[in-house]
């Protein structure tokens, strides 16, 4: 049977990064309180006005391309996950396409927020299985701070730049996407929204006044649905796949809260040695938060890995996948952001 293989990772992070303490003089919060409640001690931001979701997600794509040795005419597609488009059309996978060359290819943009990597990858699976596409190019990516109002501290605490992609390949022998449970709930949709930009609310003066191009969030509520819906589903594909928690090598979870995280890795029965973590280093780079992780990981990854992969994010939108991974991440080094905090750690 073929299956859809992730067979190389690439990211890309602004320079510029945005601590707690920067946010202390911003608005009325502390260190100490936004660590305690997410876990999150400093995001990257992309200050340049010039460069926007599709920047960044060339970046990542180029990394990805030099490390597979491939060149950008061999992609069959692009799916860019992401809620932070350069623009409403033509779609970021279409700037994304000229700008690599990818001269073959077809792409289009998935919005699902906070689960757009997690979708755009089941997605992308399936051209793989049909046997229609050979390599497929998954990217997540937002420029959270574009649409973060500063002045709010409930939601400005949380959100970063970044991000990072996975190519997807055909395989015979039993790695790779073996698995998925995809969620949507729009009764929801006020808890977690941007009322401003589109069809219902097209931009004028009144609506840049009244900070409808912001997101916003209902965080308690939005935390009590996210602990439920990751957790469930986290849970879910392991039974109907007869996983336990010792043979997952790693939950790979969005990095929205580390308390979510948290009681997802509990309701699977695994320890926190086998969670990929990052969110101290980067907050909720939304559709980059899952395929970040597997590039600060990559080194760690063996062929043969079961990997959960979860998310939730607005809509609301949640879902799971459980993979195989597909080769040996040795051969790549630890990147250097991740080598240096492992340094200072010891």
């Amino acid at each position: 049977m073929r299956t859809a293989a992730i067979t190389a990772v690439g990211y890309y992070l602004p320079e510029e990064r945005l601590t707690n303490a920067d946010l202390e003089k911003l608005v009325e919060t502390s260190d100490e309180w936004i660590v305690t409640r997410t876990g999150i001690k400093e995001r990257r931001i992309l200050r340049d006005p010039a460069k926007a979701t599709s920047y960044m997600a060339v970046q990542a794509a180029q990394q990805l391309l030099d490390k597979r040795g491939i060149s950008a005419d061999e992609i069959d597609c692009i799916i860019v996950g992401t809620v932070t488009p350069d623009m409403f059309f033509p779609a970021t996978a279409c700037l994304v396409q000229d700008q690599l060359g990818a001269s073959n290819a077809f792409g289009f943009d998935l919005s699902a927020a906070c689960s757009g990597f997690l979708f755009s990858l089941t997605t992308g699976a399936r051209f793989i299985e049909s046997g229609r596409c050979k390599k497929v190019l998954v990217i997540g990516a937002d420029k959270m701070s574009s649409i973060v109002d500063y002045s709010d501290r409930t939601t400005c605490i949380i959100f970063g730049d970044g991000a990072a992609c996975v190519l997807l390949e055909p395989d015979e022998e039993g790695y790779g996407l073996i698995d998925y449970i995809e969620r949507a709930d729009g009764s929801q949709r006020d808890l977690l929204y941007m009322a401003g930009g589109g069809s219902l609310n097209p931009p004028t003066h009144a609506t840049v006044d009244a900070k409808m191009h912001y997101l916003v969030q209902e965080g308690r509520s939005v935390f009590k649905y996210a602990v439920t819906g990751m957790a469930d589903v986290a849970e879910q594909i392991m039974t109907r796949n007869n996983l336990t928690g010792d043979d997952i090598r790693y939950l790979v979870p969005h990095q929205a809260n580390l308390r979510i995280i948290d009681a997802t890795a509990k309701r699977m029965g695994i320890g926190q040695e086998k969670v990929m973590l990052n969110i101290h280093r980067y907050g909720n780079t939304t559709a980059a938060t899952i395929p970040l992780c597997l590039a600060d990981w990559e080194h760690e990854l063996r062929r043969g890995d079961n990997l959960v992969l979860a998310a939730f994010g607005g809509g609301f939108t949640w879902g799971a996948a459980y993979l195989k991974w597909a080769y040996d991440g040795a051969r790549f080094p630890v990147p250097a952001h991740v080598a240096a905090e492992l340094e200072n750690a010891q």
